[in-house]
C-alpha cells in the first residue's frame, strides 16, 4: 500500500509566540504564580505557532456545549471538504474513484458522521466503505491509516482516503483554571489532513509495509476527555513521559525484527509529536535524533494537532528531499488507552511499482 498523496490545511488565525505572550500576559495579569508557569511553557515547549478556530479573546469566554458544537461542525466540515479535494488531486484520483474513506477526530462529535457529508460535497459513490474512527485521540491518525491498510490487504487495488480533523481550541472553557487546563491551551493547534492510499503511485512515496497497535497495562487514566456540561474537559496526566518512557523501544524492536530489521536501518521518520519532552526521550532512547527533524518542524509550526499530526509529519516528509530508495521509515503515534500505534515504511522511487 502506497501513500499516493497527502494534503493539510488550518484554520485562518495564526497564534505566534509573541502574541501568545501577550494574551498570557493578560489573562494572568491577577496570577503571578500562572503566569510565571505559562511563561516556563513557552518558554520550553519549542512552539512557534499554531492555528486556532477562532481569535483567543472569543475561545476565552465561556460558551455553551450547544455552542462549541456548532462551530466544530462548520468548521471541520471546511477543512475536511479542503484537504480531501486538494489530497484526490494531488494523486489525479476523482472522488468517484474512492472505495473506502476513513475519517477521525475526538474533539468534537457529529452523527451523521464527517464522512457522510464528505461523500455528498465530493460527489463520491454511495457504496464507498465509511468508517468514523472517534475516541482513539493522538493515536487516531495512525490508526487509520491502519485500518486502510487492513482494507486494503483484503482489496489491493482499492483506493483509501484518511481525513483527520482536529480542534482541540473549542475544548476551551474560560481562563484555564488547572495546570492540564493551562497545558492543553499552550501545546495543542488546530487542523486537518487527509492522506491517499492505494496501489498505483504517480510520485515516489512510502509504502506501508506493517501496522501495529498495543495498549499500555493499567494506563487507562493517563490521557483522555471527561464529557461535562460546559464540554470536554482534557485528562493529561503530567508523569506521560516517564510512564511511557522504555516502553516504546521494545515494541520498535520487534516490529523491526518481524522483517529481519533493527533501528540502525531506519533512514526517516513519521513521529506524532505530542509534545518536547515526549520527542526528545524517543530521540534518546530510539537513537533517531536528525530523522525526527520533520516531527519538529510540525511542532514549531502548529503544535499538537491530535489525530491529524503524524498526517501533518507525512506532509512535511514530503516537502523535503526524499530518502534514498528503498530506504525503510517509522511511523508512531500515541494516544488514550494509554495506546501505541506503530507502522514500517518503506520509499519507494519507481512510481509505477506495486506496494
Amino acid at each position: 500500500m502506497r501513500i499516493l498523496s497527502t494534503a493539510t490545511a488550518v484554520p485562518a488565525f495564526r497564534l505566534d509566540r509573541d502574541l501568545c505572550r501577550r494574551y498570557v500576559e493578560q489573562v494572568f495579569a491577577g496570577s503571578p504564580a500562572r503566569l510565571r508557569a505559562a511563561r516556563a511553557i513557552l518558554d520550553r515547549g519549542r512552539i512557534e505557532a499554531r492555528h486556532l478556530a477562532a481569535p483567543p479573546e472569543e475561545l476565552l469566554k465561556p460558551r455553551s456545549l450547544t455552542e462549541k458544537s456548532a462551530q466544530y461542525r462548520r468548521t471541520s466540515l471546511a477543512l475536511c471538504e479542503e484537504v480531501t479535494r486538494r489530497a484526490l488531486d494531488r494523486a489525479h484520483l476523482r472522488p468517484e474513484d474512492v472505495d473506502q474513506l476513513v475519517t477521525t477526530s475526538c474533539t468534537g462529535v457529529m452523527i451523521p458522521s464527517v464522512d457522510a457529508y464528505l461523500v455528498e460535497r465530493l460527489g463520491m459513490r454511495r457504496d464507498v466503505e465509511r468508517l468514523p474512527i472517534t475516541e482513539l485521540g493522538c493515536a487516531g491518525g495512525a490508526a487509520a491509516l491502519r485500518q486502510a491498510r487492513t482494507h486494503q490487504l483484503a482489496f489491493p487495488d482499492h483506493v483509501s482516503v484518511v481525513v483527520a480533523c482536529e480542534l482541540p481550541s473549542l475544548t476551551i472553557n474560560g481562563a484555564p483554571g488547572s495546570m492540564t487546563e493551562l497545558v492543553a491551551a499552550l501545546l495543542f493547534g488546530d487542523g486537518a489532513a487527509a492522506v491517499a492510499l492505494g496501489r498505483h503511485a504517480h510520485r515516489p512515496s512510502p509504502a506501508l509495509l506493517d501496522a501495529r497497535t498495543h495498549l499500555l497495562p493499567e494506563s487507562q487514566g493517563l490521557m483522555g476527555f471527561d464529557l461535562e456540561d460546559g464540554g470536554l474537559r482534557l485528562i493529561l496526566d503530567r508523569s506521560i513521559p516517564t510512564r511511557i518512557k522504555g516502553e516504546v523501544r521494545p515494541l520498535v524492536d520487534a516490529l523491526l525484527a518481524s522483517h529481519r530489521l533493527t533501528l540502525a536501518d531506519i533512514r526517516f521518520c513519521a513521529i506524532h509529536p505530542g509534545g518536547r519532552r515526549i520527542l526528545d526521550d524517543l530521540d534518546a532512547d530510539l537513537g533517531l535524533a536528525g530523522f525526527t527533524e520533520p516531527s519538529w518542524e510540525v511542532l514549531r509550526q502548529y503544535g499538537n494537532l491530535s489525530s491529524a499530526t503524524v498526517l501533518f509529519v507525512l506532509e512535511e516528509l514530503a516537502l523535503r528531499p526524499p530518502p534514498p530508495a528503498g530506504a525503510f521509515g517509522l511511523l508512531a503515534a500515541f494516544g488514550p488507552g494509554f495506546s501505541c500505534e506503530l507502522g514500517l515504511l518503506r520509499f519507494d522511487d519507481d512510481a509505477a511499482a506495486l506496494s
